[in-house]
Protein backbone atom coordinates (compact mmCIF):
# COMPACT_ATOMS: atom_id res chain seq x y z
CA UNK A 1 0.00 0.00 0.00
CA UNK A 2 2.93 2.39 -0.38
CA UNK A 3 2.24 5.76 -2.16
CA UNK A 4 -1.06 5.59 -0.49
CA UNK A 5 -2.34 7.86 1.92
CA UNK A 6 -5.41 7.53 4.44
CA UNK A 7 -7.58 10.16 6.51
CA UNK A 8 -10.44 10.99 8.81
CA UNK A 9 -13.32 13.60 7.81
CA UNK A 10 -13.88 14.50 11.51
CA UNK A 11 -17.20 16.19 11.92
CA UNK A 12 -19.85 17.42 14.67
CA UNK A 13 -23.26 18.98 14.88
CA UNK A 14 -23.15 22.64 15.76
CA UNK A 15 -26.35 25.14 16.36
CA UNK A 16 -28.08 21.97 14.17
CA UNK A 17 -25.64 22.47 11.43
CA UNK A 18 -23.01 19.87 10.54
CA UNK A 19 -19.56 21.09 10.40
CA UNK A 20 -16.64 19.05 8.90
CA UNK A 21 -13.04 19.87 10.29
CA UNK A 22 -9.98 20.98 7.65
CA UNK A 23 -6.46 21.28 7.86
CA UNK A 24 -4.33 23.48 6.41
CA UNK A 25 -0.84 22.51 5.06
CA UNK A 26 2.45 23.88 6.67
CA UNK A 27 5.19 24.59 4.73
CA UNK A 28 6.16 27.55 2.47
CA UNK A 29 4.34 26.01 -0.46
CA UNK A 30 0.98 26.62 0.91
CA UNK A 31 1.60 29.60 3.13
CA UNK A 32 0.01 31.90 0.94
CA UNK A 33 -3.01 29.25 -0.53
CA UNK A 34 -5.88 29.38 1.08
CA UNK A 35 -9.11 28.62 -1.15
CA UNK A 36 -8.58 25.49 -2.48
CA UNK A 37 -5.83 24.19 -0.16
CA UNK A 38 -7.69 22.83 3.35
CA UNK A 39 -7.65 19.50 3.24
CA UNK A 40 -8.63 16.21 5.66
CA UNK A 41 -5.70 15.21 8.12
CA UNK A 42 -4.09 12.12 6.37
CA UNK A 43 -0.77 10.69 5.15
CA UNK A 44 0.82 7.72 3.71
CA UNK A 45 -0.26 4.17 4.92
CA UNK A 46 3.01 2.68 5.92
CA UNK A 47 4.22 -1.16 4.60
CA UNK A 48 1.80 -3.72 6.65
CA UNK A 49 -0.22 -0.90 8.21
CA UNK A 50 -4.45 -0.83 7.53
CA UNK A 51 -5.65 2.01 6.04
CA UNK A 52 -7.69 2.64 9.19
CA UNK A 53 -4.70 2.20 11.54
CA UNK A 54 -2.94 5.04 9.16
CA UNK A 55 -5.38 6.96 9.37
CA UNK A 56 -5.80 7.40 13.05
CA UNK A 57 -1.81 7.94 13.02
CA UNK A 58 -1.72 10.73 10.63
CA UNK A 59 -4.52 12.56 12.45
CA UNK A 60 -2.82 12.22 15.53
CA UNK A 61 0.45 12.92 13.99
CA UNK A 62 -1.26 16.25 12.36
CA UNK A 63 -3.90 17.43 15.13
CA UNK A 64 -2.20 16.37 18.25
CA UNK A 65 -5.39 14.38 19.46
CA UNK A 66 -6.13 11.11 20.05
CA UNK A 67 -8.89 10.11 18.26
CA UNK A 68 -11.12 7.86 19.44
CA UNK A 69 -14.42 5.88 18.53
CA UNK A 70 -15.63 3.51 15.07
CA UNK A 71 -14.09 4.92 11.79
CA UNK A 72 -17.10 4.97 8.90
CA UNK A 73 -15.14 4.13 5.09
CA UNK A 74 -16.01 6.81 3.12
CA UNK A 75 -14.17 4.81 -0.02
CA UNK A 76 -10.82 6.02 -1.90
CA UNK A 77 -10.62 8.31 -4.68
CA UNK A 78 -7.69 9.26 -6.92
CA UNK A 79 -6.07 13.31 -6.04
CA UNK A 80 -5.33 15.70 -8.88
CA UNK A 81 -1.82 14.22 -8.57
CA UNK A 82 -2.65 11.10 -9.03
CA UNK A 83 -2.39 9.44 -5.29
CA UNK A 84 -4.86 7.33 -4.07
CA UNK A 85 -6.56 8.74 -0.64
CA UNK A 86 -8.74 6.62 1.31
CA UNK A 87 -10.99 8.39 3.90
CA UNK A 88 -13.03 7.43 7.24
CA UNK A 89 -15.53 9.36 8.86
CA UNK A 90 -15.73 10.05 12.80
CA UNK A 91 -17.77 12.56 14.93
CA UNK A 92 -15.77 13.95 17.68
CA UNK A 93 -15.50 17.52 18.69
CA UNK A 94 -12.16 18.64 19.00
CA UNK A 95 -10.50 22.58 19.56
CA UNK A 96 -9.63 23.25 16.45
CA UNK A 97 -7.34 26.20 17.99
CA UNK A 98 -5.34 24.04 19.69
CA UNK A 99 -4.11 21.37 18.22
CA UNK A 100 -0.34 20.92 17.52
CA UNK A 101 0.87 19.15 14.92
CA UNK A 102 4.04 17.21 14.14
CA UNK A 103 7.11 19.12 12.01
CA UNK A 104 9.19 17.86 8.47
CA UNK A 105 12.16 19.16 7.38
CA UNK A 106 12.67 20.89 4.02
CA UNK A 107 15.72 22.62 1.99
CA UNK A 108 14.34 26.11 1.93
CA UNK A 109 15.24 27.96 0.05
CA UNK A 110 15.31 25.94 -2.61
CA UNK A 111 18.83 25.02 -3.60
CA UNK A 112 20.62 26.72 -0.66
CA UNK A 113 21.72 23.78 1.46
CA UNK A 114 19.94 25.44 4.59
CA UNK A 115 17.34 23.06 6.29
CA UNK A 116 14.51 24.41 8.06
CA UNK A 117 11.75 22.65 9.72
CA UNK A 118 7.70 23.25 9.53
CA UNK A 119 4.86 22.15 10.94
CA UNK A 120 2.88 19.56 8.63
CA UNK A 121 -0.43 21.46 9.10
CA UNK A 122 -0.57 25.00 10.33
CA UNK A 123 -4.17 25.68 10.58
CA UNK A 124 -7.58 23.54 11.70
CA UNK A 125 -10.44 24.79 11.11
CA UNK A 126 -14.30 23.56 11.80
CA UNK A 127 -16.09 24.59 8.67
CA UNK A 128 -19.90 24.15 7.54
CA UNK A 129 -19.88 21.76 4.22
CA UNK A 130 -21.16 24.89 1.99
CA UNK A 131 -17.90 26.66 3.47
CA UNK A 132 -15.87 23.41 3.07
CA UNK A 133 -17.07 22.97 -0.58
CA UNK A 134 -15.53 26.23 -1.64
CA UNK A 135 -12.40 26.11 0.59
CA UNK A 136 -11.46 22.39 0.54
CA UNK A 137 -8.94 20.88 -2.16
CA UNK A 138 -10.65 19.97 -5.13
CA UNK A 139 -9.93 16.70 -5.78
CA UNK A 140 -10.94 15.96 -1.86
CA UNK A 141 -14.42 17.57 -2.33
CA UNK A 142 -16.19 13.99 -3.19
CA UNK A 143 -15.88 13.22 0.26
CA UNK A 144 -17.86 15.74 1.59
CA UNK A 145 -21.02 14.11 -0.78
CA UNK A 146 -20.14 10.75 0.35
CA UNK A 147 -20.26 11.83 4.39
CA UNK A 148 -23.53 13.54 3.82
CA UNK A 149 -24.75 10.48 2.06
CA UNK A 150 -23.96 8.49 4.72
CA UNK A 151 -25.56 11.05 7.61
CA UNK A 152 -28.40 10.91 5.61
CA UNK A 153 -29.11 7.43 5.76
CA UNK A 154 -28.35 7.11 9.50
CA UNK A 155 -30.79 9.72 9.99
Amino acid sequence: MTGQSAGILLYRRSGGALQVLLVHPGGPFWRRRDRGAWQIPKGLIAPGESAEDAARREAQEELGVALEGPLAALGQLRQAGGKMVEAFALEQDIDAAAIVSNRFELEWPPESGRSQFFPEVDAARWFTLAEADTTMLSSQRPFLDRLSERLARRD
